[in-house]
Order: structure tokens, then C-alpha cells, then sequence
């Protein structure tokens, strides 16, 4: 094994632009990708009819279709649709919708609302009705029971599975590379074109995915040990205890 290039100051910096790359491609498609889920989720609980048949066509067709189809629409497809609006060109807007990033973000979006839709619709109604009447009978509001009992105890009956949903996120980050997009992956091959090593690159690229895998299960377990809100394990009793200080403060 030969890991001497580690020490050539260009290949680290390949391999901390696609880190840093990784990171923010997690980070950024998971927070808009939670949001679309929780819109998703309600829609299909509680919103109209055309609403929530338009988020079962979301998640039936995004889930139904490769995402390295997905990246390669938005790159390719919808990418090369906008450059034939020239007016585009000269807005602040071009040098955005023009670099493989924005469609990876936009693609890594789209496909992980509609995982985590479904997951978050089956943990909203998993939360016992008996809470939510509780939560009216204290006074609370709709939107105050949903954001104070109802969500966050759907997120704790949820939360292996979207941590689930996270992994698998960090794991599909590698297909961005196919989009010209800078990536612990492609930092990779462009180790391997150069030095014409097959396996070390790969296998330094493996120990940091596991290592980030092992990061999130690690911070998953502390999150699902210490959640505030309504424990699923809770007595009567104690969720009107938690109600009485809720309506207090």
C-alpha cells in the first residue's frame, strides 16, 4: 500500500474540496429535504384533496425513478432547457443555475422529501389521537398542539428512520460526481488518473464514509436519548404534567 500522496499539498486539497463538498451537499439537501417532507406528510393527512393527490404523485414518481435519473434530468435536462433563456445570462441568478452543485442540492432534495415524507406521514400518525384532544382540552391552538405535541413526538417515534433516511443520503453523495461536481469520489479518481494507484484512494474515501456513517448512528443515539417533548413511554399523568407547564409558559 502506498499512501505517499498524501503528502503532495494538490491531492489534499482534491480531497478537502470534495470533503468540504460532501458535507454541505448533506447538510443543505437534508434541511430543505426535511422541510419538503413535513409539507409533503401534511398534505397528504391533512390537506385537500388535489393537494394531497399531488404529494402521492410526488413520492410515487420520485421514489419510483432512479436518482441517478433524477441528477441527470435536472443536470442535463432542465440545466440545458434554462441556458436557452439568455436573458438568464446576464442575472445574478446564472452562475447558480449553471454549476452541477445546484442541481445535485436540487436533485438530493427532491428525492430525499419524498422518502422522508412517507416516513414522517407514518410517524405523524402513529402519535395517539388522545394527545392531540388533550393538547385542545389545555387550549392549545392547532398550530401550537402540532409544533409543541404532535410533531416532536412523531420525530421521536421516527427518528431511526430518519436517520436511516440521512445514511442513505450521505451514501448516494458520490453520484454527484457524474455532474462534474467535486466529491470525495472524484477527488479520488483524480488520484487514481494521476499516480495510477487503483485501491488506496478508495479505500481512504471508505474510511472517511464510515467514519461520517458512524458519526451520525453515534449522534442518532444521543439525539434519541435526550429528546425533549412527549416520550412515547409516558403515563397519562405525566403528559398532563407536560401540558400544565406547557400552557404556563
Amino acid at each position: 500500500m502506498d499512501f505517499s500522496w498524501l503528502a503532495n499539498p494538490l491531492y489534499l486539497g482534491f480531497l478537502w474540496k470534495g470533503f468540504i463538498n460532501t458535507i454541505v451537499l448533506v447538510v443543505v439537501s437534508g434541511a430543505f429535504g426535511f422541510a419538503l417532507a413535513l409539507g409533503v406528510a401534511m398534505a397528504q393527512i391533512s390537506g385537500p384533496r388535489p393537494l394531497a393527490w399531488t404529494a402521492r404523485a410526488f413520492t410515487t414518481v420520485i421514489r419510483g425513478t432512479p436518482l441517478l435519473l433524477q441528477l441527470f434530468f435536472f443536470y442535463d435536462g432542465v440545466g440545458h432547457l434554462l441556458a436557452e433563456f439568455h436573458g438568464l445570462h446576464e442575472t445574478f441568478l446564472w452562475p447558480i443555475l449553471r454549476n452541477g452543485f445546484f442541481y445535485g442540492i436540487l436533485a438530493f432534495t427532491m428525492s430525499n422529501g419524498a422518502y422522508l415524507g412517507e416516513d414522517l406521514r407514518g410517524a405523524l400518525l402513529a402519535v395517539p389521537r388522545g394527545e392531540l384532544e388533550a393538547a385542545r382540552a389545555f387550549g392549545f391552538g392547532r398550530f401550537k398542539a402540532f409544533y409543541r405535541i404532535w410533531l416532536p413526538h412523531a420525530i421521536q417515534i421516527g427518528l431511526p428512520q430518519l436517520a436511516s433516511e440521512a445514511i442513505l443520503l450521505l451514501k448516494s453523495i458520490p453520484l454527484v460526481s457524474t455532474i462534474a461536481v467535486m466529491d470525495l469520489l472524484q477527488a479520488a479518481n483524480i488520484v487514481r488518473d494521476s499516480t495510477f494507484l487503483v485501491y488506496e484512494p478508495l479505500l481512504l474515501i471508505t474510511g472517511i464514509y464510515v467514519a461520517l456513517t458512524l458519526v451520525l448512528t453515534v449522534v442518532t443515539r444521543i439525539v434519541e436519548r435526550n429528546f425533549p417533548g412527549v416520550r412515547p413511554t409516558a403515563s397519562r399523568r405525566g403528559l398532563l404534567a407536560l401540558l400544565t407547564g406547557m400552557r404556563r409558559a
